[in-house]
């Protein structure tokens, strides 16, 4: 179970973390500094979602195509904009499965690890309606599409607000391979 601690750097003493210590052992814990602005708001799923739909198709190259999505996620609390590069990392990962390489293996005699990344990419880009289509019947993955770029917005959207490289490590590892239980051998 998930329990979320909320308390200002300056309670923070040695007291308190040999408690914190005791109460959850070995725990995994993460830190997440708030800026004083920021009220730690979540950033949800149909927020994710909306981001992704603000894409603009009538555009050719992708970082075009996501400059409204860049727009939006920049005018957003650093805290979302990591909570969607973490939203999409689990998008990724979902993704990330023989049943779903399947078709670029037929097509190729190969999996190319990094073009399987990024028809994965393509799924979440076009949309929750094709993400979650394609999560249901891995057959109906688009192996004719890519959308490398979609692996940057995050990134970029902290760069634009910031003026520095973003350094978070998303929750989930969506490299081709990392998710175990879709490479299973039946």
């Amino acid at each position: 179970m998930t329990t979320v601690l909320r308390v200002n750097m300056d309670e923070i003493d040695d007291e308190l973390l040999r408690d914190w210590k005791a109460r959850y052992g070995s725990s995994m814990v993460e830190l997440r500094i708030l800026d004083e602005n920021e009220n730690g708001d979540t950033l949800s799923e149909s927020e994710f979602w909306a981001i992704i739909d603000s894409f603009d198709w009538t555009k050719e190259e992708e970082e075009d195509i996501m400059k409204p999505a860049l727009h939006q996620l920049s005018a957003l609390p650093i805290a979302k904009i990591q909570q969607f590069q973490d939203i999409l990392s689990y998008k990724l990962w979902q993704l990330d499965g023989q049943a779903y390489a399947a078709a670029l293996i037929a097509q190729d005699g190969f999996l190319s690890v990094d073009d399987f990344l990024y028809v994965r990419c393509a799924v979440v880009a076009d949309g929750k309606s094709t993400f979650e289509e394609v999560l249901q019947d891995p057959e109906k993955m688009p192996i004719e599409y890519s959308f490398e770029s979609l692996l940057y917005l995050a990134t970029d959207a902290y760069a634009q607000k910031t003026g520095e490289a973003m350094t978070y490590l998303p929750k989930y590892n969506f490299e081709t391979y990392q998710n175990r239980s879709g490479w299973k051998k039946a």
